[in-house]
């Protein structure tokens, strides 16, 4: 297919294959480190205009605006400095309402300035809504509760106090053109540090359930409800994560009843409806093996009936529901996914009739592309691409695999293999993921490391070991207190599967991965030092111990919840798990890579780690690259860790 005009600049680049495992081509890796050309597009509510997010070389988000019927650029809108646009929406036909953040690493959720901004799609009537460059210039956070689809003139947002350390929320509804607020009343729960307060409307508007985390009472969650607007709230339900729950997402229109996600009945997540005025919960899908996301439809701007689910076990997958009013809608859904088959469909937006749509389609296999769907002509048109320089370029197939864990659980995991070899004795990187719990490798999306990688000759392995998402709470929580155990047993397990069928050469096998990733690269190696020919650990974890004392996660009781919750219990413990602390078991070569703006893992763990290399005359090499944080942003960088760790990995596995 060819791109719409509308759609400015998307030339597409040739992109070479790799013959050889052993050669390096930089032109290759610059088109995997490249960024995406657009991040997220949506169209206006008359179908004017289309909005689309994209990076610019340093890394930093920006806005463009797009004249559908004119076929030009009408604005390009980014932040100062570091600053990046964080969300945007269209708040009517001519509005759009933005929102900054500041970026802290590629592996790390951007941290929000708190300020709203507005502006007509042309960039004019430019306006900070909030905070303290705002008109009324108020040192308070805000956040974007809902866009009040109902009212093109207002949004609902919540403000907090930026000097309390424990403030409650106040309610607003804002105007969009001048910021001038009409209070909603205060929501009576605080916003602990590290924790976020999440606020549900009905259909008309009103505030109905509101759920929080109380550090002071080891990350409670609480919920609150109340019957109608100026009324008396009160608790709906509290537990603690290992007890399960109900997690809030939309009220159903015209009903008491809140649609969510809940483990409380299940271990997997559930699709379940919680009515307000009898508090009894009714689950209406679950999946044994793993957790759902409702599918919904959409009318008059806002998710109306629940349609179907979505899943991801052995692949990507969905199902629907018989019995629903919008069979229209459900049957448009049915036909997009159908059109794309194994690969993730998601309606981005779409005009107030619902005649456009914005579809985004992307999987673990394919970057994301944006097509504009008009019903009325039943026309398909693709009009933007993440990624559009790696069309026509054969690139390495992953598929998903199950293997067993030597005490007998099923773990899940994505396998990437080179082209143009056979599966049989093939060099092998064991790439576990970051978080780690809650965290999964999934079929939904691109992992530029494997397919660099495998572009190289190397199979790649990602293991779902146990704590990670997606599987259920018990699946997560045999990981708590085992980063280092069992966890890993469940990474070299499937080392070992790989190499009794004969995919991996067992004399061949290196580790890499990033943040917990980097960690468990560095354990694996002293778990398995006879396995392991090199070890990689990008921004990683190294010291158990030092997770108390440095980094974001500490710094709020939550954090500090968290850490005692899945860390070992005592220091011994933790010294016990931590490489830092091991590494004279150590066999294999070790790669440390790190960022000096790193706040999630601060650059001491790296420090630590080479220091205690160096003192034992262990070999080691050091990549350190000082603005960059948790994760690399900026191509070139990425581009020369790619360099130097496939140099590193020819040196010890190559052929």
């Amino acid at each position: 297919m060819k791109y719409s005009s509308l759609v400015m600049g998307l030339a597409a680049l040739a992109v070479p294959m790799l013959t050889n495992g052993a050669e390096v081509k930089t032109e290759l890796l610059e088109s995997y480190a490249k960024h995406s050309q657009y991040l997220d597009v949506k169209i206006s509510p008359r179908g004017d205009y289309l909005a689309a997010t994209s990076r610019n070389e340093e890394g930093s988000v920006l806005l463009t605006v797009l004249d559908i019927n004119e076929s030009k650029i009408l604005s390009i809108t980014q932040g100062n400095g570091r600053e990046s646009v964080s969300s945007f929406q269209w708040a009517n036909n001519e509005r759009l309402i933005m929102t900054m953040a500041r970026e802290i690493g590629s592996l790390d959720a951007p941290v929000p300035t708190g300020e709203i901004f507005a502006m007509n799609a042309d960039g004019s009537n430019q306006v900070i809504l909030t905070g303290p460059r705002s008109s009324d210039g108020n040192y308070e956070f805000a956040q974007v509760v809902d866009y009040l689809p109902e009212d093109p003139e207002a949004i609902m947002i919540y403000t907090r106090s930026f000097f309390s350390k424990e403030p409650y929320l106040d309610l607003y509804t804002m105007k969009v053109t001048s910021g001038r607020k009409r209070s909603e009343g205060r929501i009576p729960l605080r916003a602990y540090a590290s924790t976020n307060v999440q606020v549900v409307l009905d259909s008309d508007g009103v505030s109905r359930m509101v759920l929080g985390i109380d550090p002071n009472e080891k990350n409670k969650t609480v919920i609150l409800g109340r019957d109608g607007a100026n009324k008396d709230w009160y608790e709906v339900d509290s537990y603690y994560e290992t007890d399960g729950g109900f997690v809030p997402l939309l009220m159903l229109p015209g009903t008491d009843q809140v649609l969510g996600l809940s483990d409380s009945q299940s271990d997997t997540r559930s699709l379940s409806v919680l009515d307000l005025s009898t508090k009894q919960e009714t689950v209406m899908a679950e999946h044994p093996n793993t957790d759902l996301m409702p599918i919904m439809s959409v009318k008059n701007g806002r998710a109306n009936e629940v349609i179907g689910a979505a899943f991801e076990y052995n692949g990507i997958d969905t199902f629907f529901f018989d019995d629903v009013e919008d069979k229209d809608y459900a049957r448009l859904v049915q036909s997009l996914i159908a059109t794309f088959p194994g690969q993730s469909v998601g309606i981005n937006s779409s005009t107030r009739d619902n005649r456009k749509l914005i579809v985004r389609v992307e999987s673990v296999n394919a970057p994301a592309k944006f097509y504009l769907f008009d019903r009325d002509k039943r026309a398909l048109t693709p009009i933007a691409a993440a990624k559009p320089w790696l069309d026509g370029h054969t690139i390495p197939t992953t598929q998903t695999i199950v293997y067993k864990s030597r005490d007998g659980l099923d773990i899940h995991a994505l396998l990437t293999l080179p082209n143009g070899k056979e599966a049989k004795d093939l060099p092998l990187i064991l790439l576990p993921h970051g978080g780690p719990h809650g965290i999964r490798d999934s079929m939904g999306g691109m992992d530029s490391d494997a397919k660099v990688l495998a572009e190289h000759g190397y199979a790649v392995l990602q293991p779902n070991f146990r704590g990670s998402g997606g599987f259920g709470r018990k699946f997560m929580e045999l990981g708590y207190k085992n980063w280092g155990t069992t966890m890993i047993n469940d990474m070299t397990d499937g080392v070992m599967h790989l190499v009794k069928e004969k995919i991996a050469d067992p004399d061949r096998v290196c580790v890499y991965g990033a943040s917990y990733g980097g960690y468990a690269a560095v354990q694996s190696g002293i778990r398995e030092p006879d396995l392991y020919k090199c070890i990689v650990g990008f921004v990683g974890v190294y010291d158990l111990n030092l997770m108390y004392e440095q980094g974001d996660i500490s710094e709020a009781q939550a954090g500090r919840n968290y850490l005692d919750q899945v860390l070992p219990s005592d220091s011994e413990g933790r010294t016990e798990q931590s490489p830092i602390d091991n590494v004279d078991k150590l066999k294999a070569p070790v790669f440390i890579i790190q960022g000096g703006a790193d706040i999630r893992v601060p650059e001491e763990h790296a420090f630590r780690l080479r220091d205690a290399l160096k003192e034992r005359e262990h070999p080691y090499e050091w990549l350190y690259k000082k603005g960059e944080g948790h994760g690399f942003y900026k191509p070139e960088n990425n581009v020369e860790r790619w360099q130097k760790m496939l140099a590193f990995f020819e040196e010890h596995i190559g052929d």
